[in-house]
C-alpha cells in the first residue's frame, strides 16, 4: 500500500519571499520546475524513499493563506525548525508538543500566511 499523499503544493503570493523562508527553515535549496502559467519551486525529491514530494506554486487566481490543507514536514527535532521559521519571517502558532506514541509536532505560519506542520519523533 502506498502513502496516501503523493504530491503537495503550497500556494504563495511572493515566490522569492516564500522560497527564502522555506530554504532558511529547512536548510535546503528549492529548484525551479517548468510549468506553463505558473511559477513553481520544488522541494528536494528522492525516488524510492518515504514521504511525498511537492512544491511552492505562484499562480494567478490562486492566492496564498486561508486554505484548509495542512502539510507536515518531517524533522529530526521539530523545535529546531519552528525556531528557524520564526527567525525567517514566519510565526510559531503552537510550540513543540507531544502527540504521544506518534512523536511531537509544532505548527507555524510561513511568510505567505499558510500554516504548516512540523513533525519529529523526538
Amino acid at each position: 500500500m502506498a502513502n496516501p499523499v503523493g504530491w503537495f503544493e503550497i500556494y504563495v503570493n511572493d515566490m522569492e519571499r516564500a522560497r527564502a523562508f522555506y530554504e532558511a527553515v529547512f536548510g535546503q535549496t528549492l529548484t525551479a520546475l517548468e510549468s506553463p502559467g505558473m511559477e513553481m519551486r520544488a522541494f528536494p525529491m528522492a525516488d524510492q524513499t518515504y514521504g511525498a514530494a511537492g512544491a511552492l506554486v505562484c499562480m494567478p487566481g490562486f492566492p496564498a493563506g486561508g486554505n484548509s490543507v495542512l502539510v507536515y514536514f518531517s524533522c529530526a527535532d521539530c523545535a529546531v525548525e519552528a525556531a528557524r521559521a520564526a527567525g525567517a519571517g514566519g510565526r510559531v502558532l503552537k510550540e513543540k508538543f507531544s502527540i504521544g506514541q506518534y512523536g511531537f509536532i509544532a505548527l507555524v505560519t510561513d511568510t505567505e500566511g499558510n500554516t504548516i506542520g512540523l513533525h519529529s519523533m523526538q
